[in-house]
């Protein structure tokens, strides 16, 4: 589609004209896109300024000296709570009401489906449409009384003697006077009267009414610093800041349009994982319970380090929980219940966990209780020996400095010569040129992975242990019993083991600093000690990055909006002039988007620029992985991903993908499988991340993009010009940087178009022989396998021949009653029939449909009972228990009497064998009863491949059998009755799929054939009564079909034994059907070695082949820019959840190249995404 496509279609721009304004105001309704009654919009108004009202007359008496502020705030709040009280009232008593009469309404069906017919000023459809009322009577009462509260301190917020104290400016006073009585009435219309759609929505649902709370909540924050104001004494920053605060208080209608201040929700689950990262030295959490129970365990470490009453005391015990708390906590419980279940039971255990788990056992508890102890050791004795000192170019401190710089600087080095890409500019000369095969990977990169296996050994041990000793040698923890020291160093204590690589980089930066600036005097010396300067310098580094990257999103979106031809629309021009002429506003929009940590949200994904609301780094609110699209492809991620999690381990603790943190994204590229990788949780020696799949059929948007995609990867790992040193990225600017290569056991796809083989005469001709040599093998192996459940031959009377028959012959005629009427007709295929059907046809043509479906075909075939009236006449040439069997010499008389079919017997003939042994490879006896004409069994007699038939039996080796006879195979050989049986069986599946003629089959029908759409006849349908033998024929056509293929492409088979070596390969290493039989889906995830599926394309008129390949091969990786990812979810979710843009050919989901825009949605979680399979969190090992 062409770049000018609307953003929003007709229908949801009046929409979102009508919503855009009741959010503004907080609720009321004053554009609804039909003709209202004048009081609809005079109720509104008057509830919207009751508010005001009710706290004028506080303010008021209050004005007039009748009352103190507390009082006539208080008068206002009580009168507010009756009000809003009497309100929800009103809304119950009008429910009730409309409930009794609302049987006699009759429902206009051409009005919409949002318009009201109202019947007077305070009828029940008025009161319902303004006031919609609550879901639950707790809410009921509990807003109510929140809206009295609310009602009364914003009237004390905004007492004009107040403001004037704090202004000393009339004019300012009203103006603040007003204004902020405007907010607070929008606060007070959206809690108790009717409550806005907010732009910044973070759950799709709200169960329990908590976006009611929102706009309280923020003008409760404002106020509760106007009372810390009012009741501490001489305090001029809280002065400064409460003026501050009541100009901005005018402006929150503002911030609560543009969606800027986040939910409730998002804004505690962001503000717990803000304190935890950058306050308490902790990593973001996958769940929200681990991250309350995280925060909870981290703040009480902190607040318990103060009330230590010695400094080594202190010291100890924030390097020991520092180190614990950054382990996963929650695989060590998980492993330590495990141990205890197992124990308790005396048994080994179910391993019933979810996902890949990290498997924990004596050997890491005994690394981890190592490293701890060590630790310890080390803190306590630097801090014994040699704490204290003041800092100076020869102190044992700046000696660890001296150490940590020259850590810093080899990690860096050796991290980033393992990436294809320098600084995502230059290529790496280091890095294996043109590598299209894994082992010539793995050899070319053996030096790089011994530089990774070094960079982990710095990373894991020897850098925690040089950060403890520059610790432990601080004089700043001298000062006990300090807010500031615990706050700082129960962080950077717990940072070094939690986030080693950032440690590291911030302990070097302050070390510099305290080198370079040694004036006691100075205020960084003066007042800060050294925990929290490196907390300062924590969050400068993280908000320097982020900004950094938000910038680079701006501008890719700037830049492409001209240079990418299908992204011009008309209005191109104009936002990118406006963008370069208020650029300073750009750049403080990104500013303040880095500095709370929120997304920078890019409208429709244009270059107009937003601040989203701050929400937590994994973007969603629900667990990960609890949804995905789930269809056929699903399977393939599913049999991937755990070798994929393997290989992400040992390249994310060597460093190849660049420093990986909580919120860091990775696309995996193969073939056409995108595999959207997202670190979730980091820590000592472990990585939590959820890895999902993307579509694998390619719409025209998701083909660009991935493209493009390919276009980069190769560009980085194939092309042969990189053999220039230093040659730099043509892809620079774009959202995704190539990494590394990933080896990983994974399918590769094949297709081949088998024209030429499939419509070959040559090759049609030999399938039927082919067919029944693969067939006799197949049944041979069948009875061969079934006979090592029986008991031999002679242990059983001899004097009793064909005991087995007998045995075998009992069984199946009890079997065979049910089956037998099978092929009678039913109701239920009434609807099969066709106007161009005889009534007196056997079956309709439209019957065997339902047969391809491999669930039915194992299952019990249903009771046809015969056409009343009617009567089935038996032919003489055939055995009487074949003839009910027998459709092909069956024909139907009307007018003859009807005949009991209770009374008819199905009884098999009995087998002589000339050997005892033949009744272990006799075919089951209902197998037998195939309406064949005896002319076609003497034919098949001359055709039957006798050499191969010995040769099978000479295969065989009955060790399973105790005794035998040494001359057993060839008494087998001989037994002639046993090879009639082979003969009967070859024959009756021929019959089945080919019919009795002996013409070449049509490529048609054998497609047909492959797929078990084979139409219908009078031996198909005996066949497909017998679902074992049907199931078997199909399985041997298949395999016969397969040997064309491989004839036509390797040769014939030169022998026998090379064609028993095909078809033991096939059974045992292949999977040979249907790419939508289940049987595929769970052979791709037993890991068969190789799968083929026949297929047909109906426009081209070809046949295909498909083959998978399982295999170790290299999947393409690079890294995301993490802000272009969030910046675009962001805006999925204004979106879809505010303005309701669910339009599958909206805008801002077309293709874009760059920003990979298509892709990026479909990674979302659902229901604002889809990607077909999303893991749980997986738990990676990094030692």
């Amino acid at each position: 589609m062409g770049p000018d496509v609307p953003l929003l279609n007709d229908y949801k721009q009046e929409f979102f004209l009508k919503r855009f304004p009741q959010t503004v105001l907080g609720g009321p309704r004053f554009k609804l896109g039909y003709c209202a009654p004048p009081y609809i919009y005079v109720n509104q108004i008057i509830l919207f300024l009751t508010p005001w009202v009710l706290g004028g007359v506080g303010t008021l008496l209050y004005q007039l000296g009748i009352m103190k502020d507390y009082y006539a705030a208080a008068l206002s709040g009580g009168l507010m709570f009756v009000t809003a009280l009497i309100l929800q009232m009103t809304n119950l008593y009008a429910k009730r009401k409309t409930v009794r009469v609302e049987r006699m309404q009759i429902q206009n069906t051409l009005t919409d489906e949002d318009e009201f017919e109202f019947s007077s000023c305070v009828g029940s459809e008025t009161v319902k449409f303004i006031i919609p009322g609550k879901k639950y009577i707790t809410n009921t009462v509990f807003h109510s009384l929140l809206a009295g509260v609310l009602c009364g301190l914003g009237t004390w917020y905004l007492l004009p003697n107040r403001i004037t104290l704090l202004y000393s400016n009339i004019g300012g006073t009203v103006t603040i006077f007003v204004f902020g009585w405007v907010t607070v009435c929008i606060g007070e219309y959206s809690l108790i009267i009717n409550t806005a759609t907010e732009t910044a929505t973070f759950q799709a649902l709200d169960t329990y009414e908590i976006t009611a709370l929102m706009r309280p909540f923020y003008i409760f924050v404002f106020i509760a610093v106007d009372l810390a104001h009012r009741f501490a004494v001489n305090t001029p920053i809280l002065e400064q800041t409460n003026q501050i605060l009541h100009i901005m208080f005018l402006f929150l209608p503002f911030l609560w349009a543009m969606g800027i201040l986040p939910p409730l929700d998002a804004l505690f689950l962001w503000g717990m994982e803000q304190l935890l990262e950058f306050g308490l030295g902790g990593s973001p959490m996958s769940s929200n319970t681990k991250l309350l129970v995280m925060f909870l365990i981290s703040a009480g470490t902190a607040i318990a380090s103060y009330f230590i009453p010695s400094t080594l005391g202190v010291i100890l015990f924030m390097t020991g929980f520092g180190f614990i708390l950054s382990l996963n906590l929650s695989e060590i419980a998980f492993a330590f219940k495990h141990t205890m279940i197992s124990h308790l039971a005396s048994s080994k255990s179910k391993n019933t966990h979810r996902g890949l788990r990290i498997q924990i056992g004596w050997r890491e508890f005994i690394f981890y209780l190592t490293v701890l102890t060590f630790a310890l050791i080390e803190a306590s004795l630097l801090h014994h020996f040699a704490g204290f000192s003041s800092f100076s170019k020869a102190s044992p401190q700046a000696i660890a400095s001296y150490i940590l710089i020259v850590l810093l600087i080899i990690m860096w080095i050796l991290r980033e010569i393992q990436r294809v890409y320098l600084f995502g500019v230059f290529r790496n000369p280091f890095y294996p040129k043109d590598v299209r095969t894994v082992a010539v990977f793995m050899e070319k990169q053996r030096r790089l992975m011994k530089v990774g296996v070094v960079r982990r050994i710095l990373l894991t041990l020897v850098s925690p242990f040089a950060m403890i000793a520059f610790l432990s040698l601080d004089r700043s923890l001298e000062n006990l019993h300090s807010v500031s020291v615990c706050i700082g160093f129960t962080r950077i204590f717990r940072m070094v083991w939690q986030n080693t690589e950032n440690a590291l980089l911030d302990i070097v930066v302050v070390s510099i600093a305290q080198m370079l600036v040694f004036n006691p005097d100075l205020w960084w010396n003066r007042s800060l000690d050294t925990g929290i300067r490196l907390l300062l310098v924590g969050i400068l580094r993280d908000r320097l990055l982020q900004f950094v990257s938000k910038l680079q999103f701006a501008i890719a979106i700037l830049l492409t909006s001209w240079t990418e031809k299908k992204q011009r629309r008309k209005s191109a021009a104009t936002l990118i002039t406006l963008n370069v002429v208020f650029f300073p506003i750009l750049l403080t929009f990104i500013a303040i988007s880095a500095l709370l940590s929120s997304p920078l949200l890019p409208l429709f994904t244009l270059p107009i620029f937003l601040i989203g609301f701050p929400r937590p780094i994994r973007s969603w609110p629900g667990p990960v992985g609890a949804a995905a699209c789930v269809c056929s492809d699903t399977v393939y991620y599913q049999q991937l991903v755990p070798s994929l999690a393997v290989a992400l381990q040992s390249a994310l603790a060597a460093g190849s993908l660049g420093v990986s943190l909580p919120g860091s994204h990775y696309l995996c590229r193969f073939q056409d499988r995108l595999m959207w990788i997202l670190v979730l949780e980091k820590g000592f020696t472990y990585c939590g991340v959820n890895i999902k799949g993307l579509e694998l059929q390619e719409t025209s948007c998701h083909a660009a993009e991935a493209h493009r995609v390919d276009e980069v990867f190769e560009m980085a790992f194939e092309h042969q010009e990189h053999t220039k040193i230093l040659s730099p990225n043509h892809h620079f600017g774009h959202i995704l940087t190539p990494c590394t290569l990933l080896p990983v056991r994974l399918y590769s796809d094949a297709r081949n178009i088998l024209s030429g083989i499939i419509d070959s005469h040559e090759n049609l001709k030999h399938l039927k022989d082919d067919f029944v040599k693969v067939l006799i093998w197949m049944l041979v192996q069948y009875c061969y396998k079934k006979s090592k459940t029986w008991e031999r031959p002679g242990s059983a009377d001899k004097n009793k021949k064909g005991s087995f028959a007998e045995n075998q012959h009992s069984g199946a005629a009890e079997r065979s009653r049910p089956l037998r009427e099978e092929d009678s007709f039913s109701v239920d295929t009434i609807e099969d029939w066709t106007d161009d059907s005889d009534i007196f046809d056997l079956e309709p043509s439209g019957r065997m449909k339902d047969r391809k479906e491999p669930g039915q075909l194992g299952t019990t075939p249903k009771v046809h009972p015969s056409i009343p009236g009617s009567v089935e006449t038996q032919s003489q040439d055939v055995p009487q228990e074949t003839s009910p069997e027998d459709k092909l010499y069956r024909a139907v008389v009307l007018g003859l009497p009807a005949v009991d079919k209770g009374k008819q017997q199905e009884v098999s003939p009995q087998v002589e064998f000339s050997c005892s042994y033949s009744e272990l490879l006799s075919i089951p006896a209902e197998w037998r009863t195939a309406p064949l004409p005896p002319s076609k069994v003497n034919e098949m007699r001359q055709r039957f491949p006798e050499e191969w038939y010995h040769f099978i039996l000479s295969q065989l080796d009955f060790f399973h059998l105790k005794e035998k006879p040494s001359n057993l195979l060839e008494d087998l050989m001989k037994d002639k009755a046993l090879k009639d049986l082979y003969v009967r069986g070859a024959l009756s599946c021929c019959f089945g799929l080919f019919g009795l003629d002996n013409a070449v089959p049509a490529p048609s029908h054998v497609f047909r054939a492959y797929t078990g759409g084979i139409p219908w006849s009078v031996g198909l349908d005996w066949l497909t009564g017998k679902p074992e033998l049907f199931q078997l024929a199909l399985k041997a056509f298949r395999y016969t079909f397969k040997l064309m293929v491989d004839k036509a492409s390797l040769g014939p088979a030169e022998n026998f034994k090379e064609l028993v070596s095909y078809l033991e390969e096939y059974e045992n290493d292949w999977y040979i059907g249907l790419v939508s039989d289940l049987e595929w889906q769970q052979a791709v995830l037993q890991e068969k070695p190789y799968l083929f599926s026949l297929g047909h394309d109906p426009n081209l008129g070809i046949y295909t082949g498909r083959v998978l390949t399982l295999q170790e091969l290299l999947i393409q990786v690079g890294k995301l820019n993490d802000e272009a990812v969030r910046g675009q979810w962001a805006n999925l979710s204004w979106e879809l959840l505010y303005a309701t843009n669910d339009d599958e050919e909206r805008y801002s989901i077309q293709a874009h190249p760059v920003l990979l825009r298509n892709l990026t949605v479909q990674a979302a979680d659902p229901p604002l995404g889809y990607p077909v399979y999303s893991s749980e969190l997986l738990h990676l090992p990094l030692f």
